[in-house]
């Protein structure tokens, strides 16, 4: 049984600790929506910001899951929310994995918890990309240790095969260093992935909105111009653009495999033969989720019309040469990293067109942000969450 409550304009947003349940926030009040958002703890932005109607705390979904379902389902029967909306990747397969108890109550427009684990699996999704014809870079895949060798040409680059940001990437440079660096990946991420290195030709993102039949409603393409750790990392500026090569190519793999909901595809374009090859399958919202909205693409209200209205008709226009950036405390941890090796950032100091987090009109995230270091003082769970 689905629910058939009357449309309230009332969404519950969780994960408030980021920068793109900021942006969710943002998006939705801006638009009349009544928005409550949460985490679980005090020290987040999204719960700071003005278009945030009500605020909640709950029970860690990470470390403590049942209690939060206990919770939800609690907050579920007692308000009429149009919509739930997890943008961390472990809220939304544990919503997803409670899927026909939230749907009595409420909207939840994410894909089955069996695909999203597929995609968040490197190895599944490469093996899976290259049958589909998509191009990714040589990838070596150790299932078993004892099998494992140092005959590559190098460098190479190591990779977990469940993570995110760079966590756990290790660069190797010579054959000597393979084995020892292979062996520390692999102790805390088990058999990770053995990739060539893609020179950087330029790195591009695309965001997509898929229906429930598979087909896409919305695509946006940026390319990064800056990232933390400057080695490979979350970006910390980037801009609009239009690039329909890795746009069709994304559009290509989402639909080979079934996608419904939001997803963010990631390409590197080979410096060597200026193609684009694949990264990663982010099957969630991502990061960077405030450079669409404010260049016309509202991905967030995008989703919640899906989720209401069961589709909505193809949405392609954007402003492209639209910039933005993640300045605390990613890109100033950029120019930091710039300065200890005496070089300054190309453009750091000229005008962008937004921040992930400071806005005039919006000022009290940027609290919420800096008071999230607070608890690094006793707390070693939460300097985990924030490294990511």
């Amino acid at each position: 049984m689905t629910i058939s409550r009357p449309a309230t304009k009332h969404v519950l947003i969780l994960d408030g600790m980021w920068n793109k349940s900021l942006a969710a926030v943002r998006s939705l009040g801006l638009r009349g929506m009544r928005v409550t958002a949460g985490e679980h703890t005090v020290f987040a932005a999204a719960i700071f910001s003005r278009y945030c109607a009500r605020r909640v705390i709950y029970p860690s979904p990470a470390s403590s899951p049942k209690r939060f379902m206990r919770w939800l389902l609690r907050e579920l029967q007692t308000r009429p929310y149009d919509m739930v909306m997890p943008t961390e990747f472990a809220t939304q397969q544990l919503l997803a994995a409670n899927r026909e108890k939230i749907i009595e109550l409420t909207r939840l427009p994410f894909a089955e918890e069996t695909l999203s684990a597929n995609i968040h699996n490197k190895a599944w999704l490469l093996r899976h990309a290259a049958a589909a014809g998509i191009p990714c870079p040589a990838t070596e895949f150790f299932d078993d240790i004892s099998r494992l060798h140092a005959d590559f040409e190098y460098p190479v680059v190591i990779k977990p095969r469940e993570s995110s940001g760079s966590r756990g990437i290790r660069f190797v440079k010579t054959k000597d260093e393979f084995i020892p660096a292979y062996r520390a990946v692999h102790a805390r991420y088990p058999n990770p992935l053995v990739q060539e290195y893609i020179p950087n030709g330029g790195a591009y993102g695309v965001g997509a909105l898929f229906n429930r039949s598979c087909e896409p409603r919305a695509a946006f393409v940026y390319k990064r111009l800056r990232e933390y750790p400057v080695s490979g990392g979350p970006s910390t500026l980037r801009e609009s653009v239009r690039n329909s090569e890795v746009k069709d190519l994304a559009l290509h793999l989402l639909k080979s495999l079934g996608w419904t909901g939001l997803a963010h595809v990631e390409f590197r374009l080979d410096a060597r033969d200026n193609r684009p090859k694949l990264m990663e399958v982010n099957p969630r919202v991502w990061g960077s989720m405030h450079l669409p909205v404010i260049s016309g693409m509202d991905f967030p209200f995008l989703l919640y019309r899906m989720a209401m209205d069961g589709d909505i008709k193809p949405q392609w226009f954007y402003k492209t040469g639209i910039r933005c950036r993640w300045l605390i405390p990613g890109d100033a941890l950029h120019l930091l990293s710039r300065l200890c090796s005496l070089k300054l950032p190309p453009g750091f100091f000229d005008r962008n067109d937004g921040d992930d987090i400071i806005s005039a009109d919006d000022p009290l995230p940027l609290l919420g942000r800096l008071s999230s270091c607070l608890p690094l003082l006793y707390s070693p769970s939460m300097w985990k969450m924030l490294k990511r």
